[in-house]
């Protein structure tokens, strides 16, 4: 071993975001005598958690909390809260997230904006002596200041959350919809919070996604219509494919049941009529009609004119301060290529999460890995456990020990849902899923819950 390579083993291992995964690779690197240096753009440990605090997770204590993490939080006193339960995003942030921070103390920088990460001397396309090169890091301070740091390996822990999908259906925004910007959002709503409450009760609103933010919108805007003041009160449900027997989630077969029950709750609320459901709807223009808003789709449709715009369609990975790094990323989904096969919406048809470790996370530049939901690119089925089996596994591999790193033993449940997101966007797919799942409707506005509901559509 020569000596720059011995310099660069003394060096810290940066992580990349404070938040659920970035802090368990902190307290797995303890655990193996290595120095974490974690940064963290916001000014609190769990920034993004905390912008979604009053979401209810569908994973309960059990699922989200990482062993290293206790073990380093159990000489505080930190008492593990009911396993059995389910914590809203605040209560993760308030009850695990933060305790964790306050023991890693020092060695979580708040305010540090990642900006860069190379090698040091050495550019993208320069080979020679390249792995032997420590990792240099580029941090923008709250304060104004830059810094440039050194490290033995980079884990990117920094989430997702930053960069949502836009309401265009083509991936870029739809045309007038940044100068819409003041009548969208892109996050769940918190309908608690009365300047939330006054903006969307009475409204009509259009909820432009399928996943679990969308059916969290939609409960939410039907809870809110029942309300004393929330009358006049409607959603627009905006789908891009038909209806069909997944449309809502897994339903009863989901092994997470609180999951499932999300997907229910959405359904119980269109049913009741506080929505009206566009299906083959893809955005391309969002205009301004007077004070209102109207959605154009790529066929030239036109929805009558709304008050306000939710767009959940997802969230990308943010890669630009990575970009001198040699990465191997699925062109679909950039997540790492021995990943994406694993959770690629457009080839199971079943919603399996599957486990997995250092051996699909590595990347041709070697000891840097990215983790966590960015390691999902845009995959939507991640699960907090996941992420602590990728950090368990990535810190063994940094420490040397092979044979932990390569044994992944961790079960995760499925959906229950079976049609990813790409099959049933497929004419003869959709006719599939309509043998299978008991319908998928043609591209129409449904009205749901009437006394003469139309024809069904997968209920």
């Amino acid at each position: 071993m020569n000596a720059t390579a011995t310099a660069t083993e003394q060096l810290p291992v940066v992580v990349v975001g404070a938040g659920p995964a970035g802090l368990a690779a902190a307290a797995h690197l303890i655990d193996r005598g290595i120095e974490p240096l974690v940064l963290e753009a916001g000014a609190q440990a769990g920034a993004a958690v905390r912008e979604w605090a009053h979401v209810r997770l569908f994973s309960t204590w059990g699922e989200l909390t990482d062993p290293a993490a206790e073990k380093l939080l159990a000489p505080t006193g930190w008492v593990k809260p009911d396993a059995k339960t389910y914590p809203t995003g605040g209560d993760w942030a308030e009850r695990y997230l933060q305790p964790l921070a306050d023991v890693l103390g020092d060695t979580v920088r708040l305010g540090a904006t990642v900006t860069g990460v190379s090698r040091a001397g050495r550019d993208r396309i320069v080979d020679a002596d390249r792995e032997s090169r420590p990792f240099v890091v580029h941090v923008a301070h709250a304060d104004g200041r830059e810094e440039r740091l050194f490290a033995r390996a980079v884990i990117d822990a920094s989430g997702t959350w930053a960069t949502p999908s836009p309401a265009g259906a083509s991936g870029l925004p739809a045309l007038g919809e940044k100068a819409a910007a003041d009548r969208v959002t892109y996050r769940v709503p918190d309908l608690a919070d009365p300047a939330a409450r006054a903006r969307y009760a009475g409204k009509r609103t259009a909820v432009i996604g399928s996943g679990a933010s969308a059916f969290t919108a939609l409960a939410s805007l039907a809870d809110l219509a029942r309300a004393e003041d929330g009358a006049g009160t409607k959603a627009v449900w905006i789908l891009r494919r038909g209806i069909s027997g997944s449309t809502f989630g897994g339903g009863t077969a989901d092994q997470l049941p609180a999951r499932g029950a999300l997907g229910l709750a959405a359904k119980a609320a269109v049913d009741a009529g506080h929505a009206d459901a566009v299906t083959g709807f893809r955005t391309e223009a969002i205009e301004r009609d007077g004070d209102r808003l109207v959605l154009v789709a790529e066929d030239g449709r036109r929805l009558d004119p709304v008050d306000e715009i939710i767009v959940l369609t997802g969230f990308r990975p943010d890669l630009t301060f990575l970009d001198e790094l040699r990465l191997r990323l699925d062109e679909r989904l950039q997540a790492p290529v021995e990943l994406a096969p694993l959770i690629d919406p457009n080839q199971h048809s079943c919603g399996t999460v599957y486990p997995h470790g250092v051996k699909e996370l590595s990347h041709p530049e070697q000891g840097v890995y990215l983790v966590g939901m960015k390691s999902y690119g845009r995959a939507p089925t991640f699960l907090a456990l996941t992420g602590y089996e990728q950090v368990r596994s990535v810190v063994a591999a940094i420490a040397g020990d092979h044979a932990s790193a390569e044994r992944v033993e961790l079960v995760l449940p499925e959906t229950g849902v079976c049609g990813g997101a790409g099959l049933f966007d497929q004419p003869q797919a959709a006719e599939e899923a309509t043998d299978a799942d008991g319908g998928c409707c043609a591209p129409a506005l449904i009205q749901l819950g009437t006394a003469a509901p139309a024809p069904s559509c997968g209920s």
